[in-house]
């Protein structure tokens, strides 16, 4: 069966995980709707930092979260991506790059560094809560990630995409 199309590759932000992980019935229809229609869900390599240094540093909510949803991510269906070395460098350049342009938080490098990374693993959808990200100018977006020859991510929040299947 292969790979998915790029248009059927959707990155999870990790507040999405989060709401997985805490049994929220959105989040849960969400994924099992999407991966119904043969949508691979994937977690980007800060997603995976940020959920292990919850995991790890944390206390309370937050670290049992994020240690259920390290445990269960597969369980899921939801893939961590790899990247190289140089992968990681080109990501940082282009986070950065992001903050200036799309006019994200300069507090907020996690999630540049996500939507960076989506779209080097080829992921055209980067879905979340975050609203900054949300708000974001897509057309900014767009412009940053060309500039490095890296293809679009159109930012979507969960519940709209699943109002919209």
């Amino acid at each position: 069966m292969g790979q998915p199309r790029r248009s059927k590759r959707f990155a999870l932000d990790t507040n999405v995980l989060y709401a997985l992980a805490g049994g929220e019935n959105w989040a849960h229809a969400f994924r099992e709707k999407f991966q119904e229609r043969g949508f691979a869900l994937f977690a980007t390599p800060t997603v995976i930092e940020e959920l292990a240094h919850a995991a790890t540093e944390k206390e309370g909510e937050e670290q049992a979260l994020a240690g259920v949803a390290l445990r269960d991510l597969r369980g899921w269906g939801a893939t961590p991506l790899p990247l190289s070395p140089v992968e990681h460098g080109i990501a940082e350049k282009v986070a950065r790059e992001a903050i200036w342009r799309c006019k994200l938080p300069s507090d907020e490098l996690h999630d540049a560094l996500i939507l960076a990374e989506a779209s080097l693993c080829d992921l055209p959808v980067l879905v979340t809560s975050d609203r900054h990200l949300l708000d974001a100018d897509s057309d900014a977006i767009s412009l940053c990630l060309a500039n490095f020859d890296l293809p679009p991510v159109n930012v979507a929040h969960p519940k709209a995409l699943l109002r919209a299947a």
